[in-house]
């Protein structure tokens, strides 16, 4: 029930404007789980069906934050993994910067076609006396193939338990990831790895 204040507000207004103005309370009132989904943030968390599961990604829309990816982190859950946009589709190299855990990855073109899929295994950590230089230098790389737009990181052998390969289409609308593209933060430097 709305308060005593606003229905007596609504019952003043007269006969002819309270169906008008009791629509738009109406309105306002309604639960928005109908509504289109959310603007994406930096960080926040986006749902993507693939194949029969349903994933909670973190988006990765900041160069900072596609940069950091997943390294640092432990632990993933099987229906967890991270989403990283950029602002066109170019060719992508990421790897295993910082990365304690394995890690599926699947690049994709402008409209959620996988170009590449791989999983990703652990790397020793940076040695004690091993030069930045000399750490990055030892890590592999996994590239994206051909052009893409976006990457999915997924817990390990996700992608083969779903059927997931090259040529497949992601189920993402194209009108989604075109917002995501746009939201992308541009590069200051070279997209080839994180």
């Amino acid at each position: 029930m709305a308060p005593q204040h606003v229905m007596t507000a609504i019952h003043q207004l007269g006969r002819v404007r309270r169906p008008l103005l009791a629509g738009a309370i109406a309105m306002a009132l309604l639960p928005t789980g109908c509504s289109e989904p959310a603007v994406p943030v930096d960080g926040g968390v986006e749902e993507i069906r693939i194949g029969d599961r349903t994933f909670k990604l973190e988006l990765a829309l900041s160069s900072d934050r596609r940069r950091r990816g997943l390294g640092g982190r432990t632990t993933l859950a099987p229906d967890e993994g991270m989403l990283f946009a950029f602002p066109q589709a170019a060719q992508q190299r990421f790897w295993m910067y910082d990365c304690v855990m394995d890690i599926d990855i699947a690049y994709l073109d402008p409209i959620g076609y996988v170009t590449a899929v791989h999983t990703m295994p652990k790397e020793a950590p940076r040695g004690v006396d091993e030069l930045e230089i000399d750490y990055q230098a030892r890590l592999p790389g996994y590239p994206s193939r051909y052009p893409a737009q976006f990457v999915i990181e997924l817990a390990p052998g996700m992608f083969e338990t779903l059927g997931i390969e090259a040529g497949d289409r992601i189920d993402i609308s194209k009108e989604r990831l075109e917002l995501l593209g746009t939201l992308a933060e541009n590069e200051d430097e070279p997209r080839a790895f994180r």
